[in-house]
């Protein structure tokens, strides 16, 4: 498999070089063999592993012959982009039609508009990408969702999850028919097949910070690699606001500013109610293989839209320990002190089967009989594909607050929960 990635490196570098030589004579190429993989780089310039998708000559090649490099320095800043909740990325517009992109404070991409040049004197740290952004390796599977309330999931052409992980019919369908491939777990990625596939950017989870070696091979290949954080936003709804980036990659910026716009119009009865000491007490959680029961922590975004909607989360002052998952298991009977006297249940099936009669939910736990929730009839269960639609949130909220506030009935007009029978 090197071999083969290295011969197909070597022949992408003939073509750049020749490309390069097109733009000037003193734009040379040379190729760079490492323990780690195989790079192209400027003669002179600094390892691809050490810089940007600029240095690797690839943006200069494909841009068109004849353009001047403006200086990074003689763009002229034109605004920011408008966020309401998001904090873990920020966009900036330059003259020119570029734009900065700053994630998590400290990984910086300049967009660069269809046919330009990467500007002279950019900062070592800033990756340059160019518009347009096709042929996408997605390894972060949240980001999904993004793309297909755009409708742009022609720009993603490679996962790193398979079609039996996946649960959006939009997704499912393009993996049926091959628009979208499957190219191997993020930390081991098909290269070869991302180098058939030009892939232009890898948009990874956090967990590739697991694989460090991962990240340095897509980059040494020429693949910037972009990491997704949505999920450590701080406020619940600054997860959805992230379908504004990924507009401003995918093109769609009008698109994904309309869509987030509509959702806070339709969320703000409930984002304005009158603050009330008199609320329902809630549980979310499931049943583990073990028989341990796993709950939510507090502060996580799923406690937080139950308060949101109005609810008190029953195990909001329960201590979490320092690691930064989002969830905890509970031995059976702290679980059963803490939540007997709940308001309403509502158990997660995205991780275990989803449930439809409250039978099946006494099958895993006969204790839960005492809940009175279950003596009440008030339990309510997740749909398996809530966690791959983040552009659903706001769909979440209302389907809480319906179910907190008392006017879900039989639930039919919900989007992600229904009762349990």
């Amino acid at each position: 498999m090197r071999r083969c990635v290295r011969f197909r490196v070597l022949l992408l570098v003939c073509a750049l070089c020749f490309l390069t030589a097109c733009v000037g004579p003193d734009r040379e190429a040379e190729i760079v063999l490492e323990s780690g993989g195989t790079s192209v780089r400027e003669a002179g310039e600094p390892t691809a592993k050490e810089n940007s998708a600029r240095e690797s000559g690839e943006l200069a090649a494909a841009a068109p012959s004849g353009l001047e490099d403006p200086a990074w320095g003689s763009l002229q800043p034109e605004g920011h982009m408008e966020l309401v909740y998001a904090r873990q990325f920020s966009v900036d517009y330059y003259s020119g039609g570029y734009a900065l992109i700053t994630i998590a404070g400290n990984d910086r991409f300049l967009l660069l508009p269809e046919n330009a040049v990467p500007p002279e004197g950019l900062d070592d740290d800033i990756t340059a990408l160019r518009q347009p952004l096709d042929n996408i390796y997605l390894a972060a599977s949240s980001a999904m969702d993004f793309f297909r309330e755009l409708d742009r999931l022609d720009r993603v052409r490679l996962t790193s999850t398979t079609a039996a992980n996946w649960s959006i019919p939009e997704v499912l369908e393009a993996l049926d028919n091959g628009d979208i491939l499957y190219a191997g777990r993020y930390s081991a990625p098909d290269y070869e097949l991302l180098l058939d596939q030009k892939s232009s950017l890898a948009i990874e989870s956090t967990m590739i910070y697991h694989s460090p070696e991962t990240a340095e091979q897509l980059e040494a290949l020429g693949i910037p690699v972009m990491v997704e954080r949505s999920s450590y936003e701080p406020h619940p709804l600054g997860r959805m606001e992230w379908i504004k980036l990924y507009g401003l990659l995918a093109g769609a910026e009008e698109e994904a500013e309309a869509f987030f716009d509509g959702q806070m119009v339709q969320l703000d009865s409930i984002l304005e109610k009158v603050e009330s000491e008199d609320r329902p007490s809630v549980a979310f959680f499931y049943i583990s293989s073990n028989g341990s029961a796993n709950v939510r922590k507090p502060g996580d975004y799923i406690s937080q839209l139950i308060e949101m909607a109005g609810g008190r989360y029953v195990f909001d002052n329960l201590d979490t320990g320092d690691n930064d998952l989002s969830t905890l298991n509970m031995q059976m009977e702290s679980f059963y002190a803490g939540a007997r006297d709940a308001d309403i249940l509502i158990y997660n099936s995205t991780i275990d089967a989803e449930l439809e009669t409250l039978d099946q939910l006494l099958q895993k736990s006969g204790l839960l009989a005492d809940f009175k929730a279950v003596q009440s009839g008030n339990v309510w269960c997740t749909g398996k594909d809530m966690y791959q639609q983040v552009t659903g949130l706001g769909d979440l909220l209302a389907d809480l607050h319906s179910v907190i506030s008392g006017q879900a009935g039989d639930g039919e007009n919900l989007t992600f929960l229904h009762r349990l029978r």
